[in-house]
């Protein structure tokens, strides 16, 4: 073998860190970073997706499920550019992601050349923590070592911008010498805690609360047995925010689910009648679904001072790790006796889950969607990972599945975006190739970016030691969440040339594919097809035909109008064009997400439609 790269040495510190994978597309920005693959013998692995945005979603699904920071790439100018919105979506939700990316060569630069697009201006705000270019190979391994340390110490995105001509210099490190920048491998562990005092203060607080609620977000994952003995010694009940459901059991009676618009009443409930609040983890965004602002004490724990006393007035803000604070906090803390607070909240829960229950059992035209997610429920694998895609699969998610044990989920929590399910999917079956993954996803997501993607899981699913990735479509030929806002927001009936979308043979055309799949067009077939799709030796996808006209009811209703009203909008009251008669529409109006008739909370407007936690 000849003399190292930079474009050897780069796969080479990759390697160095523990990366395994790297996500990404050809192009000839980057044609040093292929041929050196090509001699390093695929390690760290090339995953090809189809398109960038896509690789860089599965770097954030890899990310989310591994706890290990994703690895992008891409070409320069339009591949860079088509990575943006996945990295955006790590940079919100708060995820390790790196992004190398090509560009021109030196020599041609600021000289208006193919594909040259200003990187550094491009990328400056979605990796504003680190983005630098490489013009020499001394400047490595800095270079890596900083991108790969400051995502992970930052939970964030960073990039290294790669010219063309710097990947195939000669590697020479940088020497003992002015203005170079040695570097070495390696992230220290560490966990901030508050200072005693604070901690103190916090516990005064707590233990003066009669009923507690607590509000976890993704930040609260590593700290679950803290939270429940907290919840425990208090008599609290604990409200996830969406990042977060899966840091702790949906099947413990105190928890009460989701909270916000896409959330449960119970959760609703314990927000309204507490006296005091514990945040922890969340920057949970949603204001009015919170109490009031002088009706509880409140305290806050996060590990980032920049995020630290949002959303409401704390009284007490703890910058720390969850779980070394917690064991700070827990000693501290005084038992309550009276356990009414908490047999209220836990009789709230499982009137809560009846209701679901009642919801999904409702007839629909020709299946309803809170059936199908409902059905999946009860057949969760014990080590299941989840992505749920934005829009109403992202309701139904929320709301039905009961994370437990070690099972795993997420979404584009902040960012929102559509398209994310599938990606998120295969990126957790590169972290985790022994366990089911499951997607759920709308008919617009996966006409958008998901149908395409099932050829990256048919590239590569039989190297997975389970091959289970389920894609269940929920096919309603609307843009369902968009519909019902409209609904909402001003009553307007569908703008049929924005939101009815074309039908399509999801399942068949995974068959062609060499995948496997079904389409269910009865109530009767939905259970036979997630059993089917659960025990296959392939990816599956289940092309489930549901009806939009199920409504996605907001959690300050009463529990009579979220059991009644997909009953009364069903039966009749919504024809099929999709629009709300008029003899209802106040009625449904009065429950809908985001609706102006609703005197309780104002201010709800059409960017709450789903869930945002960090």
């Amino acid at each position: 073998m000849g003399s190292v790269k930079v474009s050897d040495y780069v796969l080479q510190r990759l390697r160095e860190w523990d990366v395994e994978h790297v996500f990404g597309y050809a192009g000839d920005g980057i044609n040093g970073l292929l041929a050196a693959w090509g001699r390093a013998d695929n390690q760290p692995r090339f995953v090809q997706a189809r398109h960038e945005e896509m690789a860089a979603f599965q770097a954030v699904g890899y990310a989310k499920f591994s706890g290990k920071v994703g690895v992008c790439a891409a070409t320069s100018g339009p591949g860079a550019i088509h990575l943006l919105n996945g990295l955006y979506d790590a940079k919100l939700d708060h995820v390790p992601v790196v992004a190398l990316v090509g560009q021109t060569n030196r020599s041609a630069m600021g000289g208006s050349y193919q594909q040259e697009v200003d990187l550094h201006s491009l990328y400056k705000d979605v990796a504003s923590e680190f983005c630098e270019t490489a013009t020499v190979p001394e400047q490595l391994p800095n270079l890596i070592d900083r991108a790969i340390r400051t995502a992970y110490a930052k939970r964030t995105v960073t990039a290294i911008i790669l010219p063309a001509d710097v990947q195939e210099l000669d590697y020479s490190p940088p020497t003992h010498a002015f203005k170079m920048v040695p570097s070495s491998l390696g992230m220290g562990r560490y966990a901030p805690v508050p200072a005693d005092e604070d901690v103190q203060r916090a516990a005064e607080v707590l233990n003066a609360g009669e009923k507690v609620a607590v509000l976890i977000g993704q930040g609260a994952r590593g700290a679950r047995a803290e939270v429940e003995q907290l919840a425990d010694v208090l008599g609290a009940g604990v409200a996830k925010a969406l990042l977060g459901k899966d840091a702790l059991p949906d099947d413990l009676p105190y928890v009460t689910g989701s909270i916000g618009l896409l959330g449960t009443r119970p959760s609703h409930e314990l927000m309204q009648g507490c006296d005091t609040l514990l945040m922890i983890g969340s920057s949970f965004p949603y204001t009015q679904f919170m109490p009031e602002l002088d009706q509880a004490r409140a305290v806050q724990i996060d590990i980032d001072p920049h995020m630290i006393g949002l959303r409401y007035p704390f009284e007490v803000n703890l910058v720390g790790d969850s779980r070394e604070t917690l064991r700070r906090l827990l000693p501290l803390l005084r038992r309550k006796e009276n356990r009414a607070w908490r047999e209220k909240v836990e009789k709230n829960v499982s009137r809560w889950w009846e209701v679901m229950q009642r919801r999904a059992a409702v007839d629909a035209d020709p299946v309803n969607p809170e059936y199908v997610v409902h059905a999946l429920d009860g057949k969760l694998p014990d080590d299941a990972i989840i992505a749920a895609d934005s829009g109403s699969s992202a309701n139904w998610y929320a709301r039905h599945l009961r994370l437990r044990g070690r099972m795993r989920g997420s979404l584009s929590g902040t960012l929102e975006t559509m398209g994310p399910g599938v990606p998120y999917a295969i990126g957790a079956k590169f972290a985790h190739p022994d366990r089911p993954a499951i997607a759920l996803v709308g008919d617009g997501a996966m006409q958008m970016n998901g149908m395409m993607e099932m050829i990256t899981a048919a590239k590569y699913w039989r190297e997975w030691s389970d091959p289970r990735l389920v894609v269940a479509v929920l096919n309603n030929q609307d843009l369902n969440q968009v519909t019902w806002e409209m609904r909402a927001m001003s009553g307007a009936p569908q703008f049929e040339e924005s939101q009815h979308i074309p039908d399509l043979p999801y399942a068949e055309i995974a068959q062609r594919m060499g995948l496997d799949g079904v389409r269910v067009e009865k109530p009767e077939g939905v259970e036979a097809a997630w059993d089917r799709a659960l025990s296959a030796d392939r990816p599956f996808v289940i092309d489930f035909r549901t009806d939009p006209a199920v409504p996605p009811i907001p959690p300050h209703a009463s529990l009579d109008q979220i059991e009644a009203a997909a009953s009364a909008i069903l039966q009749g009251d919504s024809d099929r064009a999709g629009m709300v008669r008029q003899g209802i529409k106040a009625k449904v109006q009065e429950m809908l997400p985001g609706s102006r008739h609703r005197g309780d909370r104002p201010g709800a407007g059409k960017h709450d439609s789903a869930e945002k936690d960090t």
